[in-house]
């Protein structure tokens, strides 16, 4: 009888080329892979929550695999703990059952996107966070940003040539605030499209220069255009926040 084990983890994703297997090409999956390989000494098959891209970073990431081996979930924690590098951790191991998958059993996520908002850099959030010189609003984008907010088409927020044919998301939440020079974007949805998170971030932040005026979200929206909203904003300050299983 095959288990079904999922992994809990969070990884620093400025070394990596994203969650995705690829070849000659350091990944999360590929690192997590080989280190389960090891310990359980068969192929193993990873399901993930999400793809987060080459240098988008994780809080919380969740994935799963199955095995016929009896290891126990502490003990494969710790040993892949010991495998993989310093910039992935995996914070949990559980049984679930046979039908769970974390990928289509996931009811919504949570980004969260930093903005280091400040004319002298921080070291210490070089790829962890947006370098944004110019003074930032945040009661500003913040209530621009609940425009996000409902059932719509995000045509107009997703990268051109994405094969996804609905382009129809519920948004739960959206929201701005300032911790010191470090202005946090939070958003809470039941799915995002390729890039939809850092181009609604980009466009906040053509709002706040006044590159796109004010008000306007709601009419960009609705035009599904993806050339009226604005840039797609570094994926350096973007992280898989919360992934939710149960109530979003």
């Amino acid at each position: 009888m095959k288990r079904n084990i999922s992994l809990t983890l969070m990884y620093d994703g400025s070394s990596l080329h994203g969650w995705q297997m690829q070849e000659n090409a350091a990944t999360v999956q590929g690192h997590l892979t080989d280190a389960l390989e090891r310990i359980l000494g068969h192929k193993v098959t990873l399901y993930g929550c999400s793809r987060t891209d080459c240098g988008v970073h994780a809080n919380t990431f969740c994935c799963n695999f199955r095995t016929e081996r009896e290891t126990p979930c502490e003990k494969i924690k710790v040993g892949a703990n010991a495998l993989v590098p310093e910039s992935i951790a995996v914070l949990s191991a559980e049984e679930k059952p046979e039908g769970f998958n974390a990928r289509f059993d996931c009811k919504g996520k949570e980004y969260v996107y930093k903005v280091w908002n400040s004319r002298v850099r921080n070291p210490f959030y070089t790829n962890r966070a947006l370098h944004h010189p110019i003074s930032l609003d945040e009661a500003l984008l913040d209530k621009e940003c609940k425009a996000f907010i409902g059932y719509h088409d995000f045509s107009a927020f997703c990268a051109s040539g994405t094969e996804v044919q609905d382009k129809r998301r519920t948004v739960y939440d959206f929201s701005v605030r300032r911790e010191g020079d470090l202005v946090l974007f939070t958003v809470k949805g039941d799915g995002f499209l390729y890039n939809m998170v850092r181009i609604m971030v980009g466009t906040l932040l053509d709002i706040n220069s006044g590159k796109i005026p004010a008000g306007t979200l709601a009419d960009i929206i609705e035009s599904k255009d993806r050339l009226k909203a604005g840039i797609t904003a570094r994926a350096c300050g973007l992280y898989l926040n919360k992934v939710f299983y149960d109530e979003i």
